[in-house]
């Protein structure tokens, strides 16, 4: 949903005190081809519901998992007070069955009562890993939950990974994460923001999914130049490993909050390199806003659900939709 930090200057809520280290993803070679062209498909797949419904405003930040034949899609639903995540089901990952509101906030706990939502989720080990954004508006952390079927859900009772310490690029907040294993570690990227309003993106890595170390040469990817589709800050990262490389596609914001998807390379997953043009919507549904990417990597290209709104504002009431594209 790029949703955009509102701050206040509040005495830090959390300590942010965690583990560094310095470490890098697996290298790659970074000698297949660029990826050029997304292909969008030109209506939503997934609309936002009727008044009263849990995703009456906005229905964004599609995280589709695929558990055997079926795809299922942890999408953020937003009703006007509250992010909520969603459900809905799929066999072909375009048509899909809505089943309901599947997590919300809880504000007798330190999640707070405005989301749980815009999150990231696997399949392993037999059960769904979800890592979500809550907490204040103002400070938010990420925490996460577990779940066999996709519906219910057990909590952890505290944040997985939460602000840095004084003077940190990520001090006011972490959200927007984004989580891939590999050789049995969890990495997971995730948006940072510092007290300038300043909104990068790092990378954390854990063996459980609870216990995470970030790195300690945070952030990985920085703002774009005066008049760049990306110069306002960076959310919600998109990766995956394809062509030789590992690939993000993330969210840009620009001067007057429009958004873009940017596309970057690397050969480790953390040393990024920005390349190509950012990849803009052209309907009348998602003429403003294109955020929020999920991926899958298939032989033809890789699949993109992402959000898409026609009113450029920094965090809701977007008229958000969820689209879909093919990233070749």
């Amino acid at each position: 949903m790029g949703l955009r930090l509102r701050l206040l200057l509040i005495p830090l809520l959390l300590c942010g005190c965690g583990r560094y280290a310095e470490f890098s993803l697996p290298p790659l070679s970074g000698g297949g081809s660029a990826y050029s062209r997304l292909e969008f498909r030109a209506a939503p797949v997934l609309s936002r519901g009727a008044r009263g419904e849990f995703d009456s405003v906005d229905a964004l930040n599609p995280v589709v998992v695929k558990r055997g034949e079926v795809y299922f899609n942890f999408y953020s639903g937003y009703d006007g007070r509250t992010w909520h995540t969603g459900l809905a089901t799929s066999t072909d990952g375009i048509a899909w069955r809505k089943r309901g509101k599947v997590l919300s906030p809880d504000s007798a706990t330190w999640e707070g009562s405005y989301i749980a939502a815009n999150g990231a989720a696997l399949f392993a080990d037999g059960a769904f890993l979800h890592w979500y954004h809550a907490g204040p508006r103002n400070l938010p952390s990420i925490g996460f939950a577990r779940s066999h079927d996709g519906q219910s859900w057990t909590k952890h009772p505290t944040p997985v990974l939460a602000p840095g310490p004084r003077g940190s690029w990520d001090e006011r907040g972490v959200a927007d994460p984004y989580a891939i294993q590999i050789d049995g570690v969890f990495y997971l990227y995730f948006l940072g923001q510092d007290r300038a309003r300043r909104q990068r993106l790092g990378v954390a890595r854990s063996r459980d999914g609870v216990k995470w170390e970030k790195l300690r040469s945070n952030p990985i990817l920085e703002v774009g130049g005066d008049g760049g589709f990306d110069e306002r800050g960076l959310g919600e990262p998109a990766v995956w490993r394809a062509n030789g490389a590992y690939w993000m596609l993330y969210t840009g914001r620009d001067a007057v909050e429009n958004r873009r998807l940017g596309l970057a390379a690397s050969i480790n997953g953390v040393a990024w390199r920005k390349t190509g043009t950012p990849f803009a919507g052209a309907e009348p549904w998602n003429g403003r806003v294109v955020c929020d990417p999920s991926v899958e990597v298939g032989p033809d290209g890789v699949r993109v659900w992402f959000g898409g709104g026609n009113v450029a504002s920094p965090d809701e009431n977007l008229h958000g939709q969820i689209g879909f594209g093919v990233l070749r």
